[in-house]
């Protein structure tokens, strides 16, 4: 037998061994796509367990073949250094301070804007009504990072070395706030100082006097132990905090039309589960600084709104959030 001549026996056998490598590859499952999912806050937060719940909720929606990697604490850098990876389509998922990024979209700025919800429940309708819809679409259409679900719900207040019996005693208060011109207008004009500090700088500077205060919600002065130096808390219920579950668009049109309603499913359901744990966390810690010998003093909300809405008014029409904050204002 001639070397290039193949018996038929050894092709038929060939053609089998083919054959079946074709079907086992066939039959083999895609290999997982692995996403990555940022946020900028430690592991026992609202933050990862809200995130572990996406992540668990999406896997199971698409049977493994999206699987989600978690990276906590900052790992990937600053929620304004994770969300511009994410414009840039670097990264997958984040969780994000609206605040944090008015530089790279003007929509977010809206969230800054102290007294903007009568209570909890006109927060929801918002968020999950044509308010949320539209802030969503133009944050996406200014940043190119797509709005998924809103978390959040706790309480801002007021955190004070001393007394608060009137809002004479805001009167020349050096209060620590976000460098937001709406946040700063506003507190201004209720008689405080407003002061820019490093959050890992607050405690140290009250301690030391260069601050009086500062606005926080319970859980956050309960972590922070700012109640320690800081024992008095009115309750302003100024804002009510709103964090953003958020995908780049790079990431979302790679995805199938049923990966992305996978996604989309997951999202609303982690936003239940995110909303309901803060807002527990929210009260339990206010239990565990009043048993801490922590003062909570009310305040006179509705006076606080109308000092600040002249100042306030104007910063909302410079700014070019008048529709907005109308639209909000007038959710039922």
């Amino acid at each position: 037998m001639r070397f290039h001549e193949v018996p038929r026996y050894l092709s038929g056998w060939r053609l089998i061994v083919a054959t079946g490598l074709l079907f086992a590859a066939l039959a083999t499952p895609a290999e997982a796509r692995e996403l990555i999912f940022g946020h900028g806050a430690t592991e026992d937060t609202a933050y990862h367990l809200s995130a572990e719940r996406f992540k668990q909720l999406l896997e199971e929606k698409t049977d493994g073949e999206l699987t989600v990697n978690l990276y906590s604490n900052s790992v990937l850098g600053h929620e304004t250094e994770m969300f511009e990876q994410q414009t840039a389509g670097a990264l997958d998922f984040s969780i994000i301070n609206p605040g944090l990024i008015s530089e790279f979209s003007h929509t977010a700025s809206i969230f800054s804007i102290p007294f903007l919800y009568r209570d909890l429940d006109h927060w929801r309708h918002v968020l999950d009504g044509e308010a949320g819809q539209e802030i969503a679409q133009r944050i996406e259409a200014e940043t190119g990072v797509k709005v998924l679900a809103y978390y959040g719900g706790s309480t801002r207040q007021i955190v004070s070395t001393r007394p608060l019996e009137t809002l004479d005693d805001l009167e020349g208060m050096k209060l620590r706030t976000n460098p937001t011109r709406p946040v700063i207008t506003a507190w201004a004009a209720l008689g405080t100082q407003p002061t820019v500090m490093a959050y890992k700088e607050i405690y140290t500077g009250l301690q030391l006097g260069a601050i009086d205060g500062l606005l926080n919600e319970a859980e956050w002065i309960y972590r922070m132990r700012f109640h320690e130096v800081a024992p008095h808390i009115g309750l302003s219920e100024h804002d009510i905090t709103v964090r953003l579950l958020t995908i780049s668009d790079d990431t979302w049109e790679s995805l199938t039309p049923s990966e992305q309603q996978a996604v989309q499913a997951a999202a609303d359901e982690s936003e239940q589960y995110a909303r309901n744990l803060q807002i527990r966390l929210d009260k339990e810690s206010r239990d565990k600084l009043k048993a801490e010998g922590a003062t909570f003093y009310p305040m006179d909300r509705e006076r606080m709104q109308q000092i600040v809405a002249g100042p306030l008014g104007q910063v909302i029409d410079d700014m070019g959030l008048r529709d907005l904050y109308e639209l909000i204002i007038n959710t039922q």
